[in-house]
């Protein structure tokens, strides 16, 4: 009854998917990266009135520079300005463009100020309740929302990609935390997380969701306009999806 509810809802035109198909050059080709937020959604507000969305854009833009430059690959941005996006045509563009990876850019919040840390999700319903908040709030929704719904959809459309994501997500991790560390004090590692994000529901690719500091954090706040902490993270990334490609490359000749 569940499905049949949400097949009543589906528009008629359907969004065309991404479908991998075996090729002799496999490998990474196509990144889509997104920049979290935009337009009239300024995601989360820091305690100095930075907003996310003007942060993630400048990521964004520097993780894109990164991963043409030391990768080679084609990179290709959600958005390149301050304007809205919905959460689900993000994911449904990358389909669209046969990206191979999807990687989405955020600042981190939490009511207490002294909260701070990176984290990257993939896509699963969560049963921690934390990350059930932070999916709630980078959805904008309740944590209501957060249901049966996203448990669905999830098995429906993205079950194929949750090891590739998982492996992703983990190499991104580890790849920030040693890339920051040597460069500034209390890096917190709060590891790899699974959650139930709008924005990567969906995707026919592997892809994440990185939380790159927490702007109600002061001193976080205060790192994430810094330009030279945006090339940092963005280099850091770079390191991981290397390492993550030459994972997958491993796999396969074996």
């Amino acid at each position: 009854d569940s499905i049949a509810g949400i097949l009543d809802k589906v528009p008629d035109q359907q969004p065309v998917l991404h479908v991998p198909q075996q090729r002799k050059d496999q490998g990474i080709k196509l990144i889509v990266v997104d920049a979290g937020h935009g337009g009239r959604d300024p995601g989360a507000v820091g305690a100095n009135k930075v907003l996310e969305k003007n942060v993630t854009l400048g990521m964004a833009n520097a993780l894109a520079k990164e991963l043409r430059k030391r990768l080679g690959v084609k990179v290709l941005l959600t958005r390149s300005d301050d304007r809205f996006i919905e959460l689900r045509e993000r994911t449904a563009y990358a389909n669209r463009v046969g990206a191979d990876l999807f990687i989405s850019l955020h600042a981190n919040a939490s009511t207490s100020r002294k909260a701070y840390g990176l984290e990257t999700y993939f896509l699963n319903l969560s049963k921690n309740n934390q990350a059930a908040e932070v999916a709630a709030r980078e959805n904008g929704t309740s944590l209501q929302d957060v249901s049966n719904l996203e448990a669905i959809l999830f098995d429906l459309m993205a079950n194929a990609k949750i090891n590739e994501s998982s492996r992703l997500a983990a190499e991104v991790q580890q790849a920030m935390v040693a890339g920051l560390r040597p460069h500034y004090s209390r890096i917190k590692d709060l590891g790899v997380r699974q959650g139930p994000f709008h924005v990567l529901l969906g995707a026919t690719m592997p892809s994440v969701l990185v939380e790159t500091a927490f702007i109600s954090n002061t001193r976080e706040e205060k790192r994430l306009r810094s330009k030279t902490y945006q090339k940092r993270v963005a280099g850091a990334i770079v390191k991981g999806v290397k390492n993550y490609a030459a994972t997958i490359d491993q796999v396969a000749k074996r």
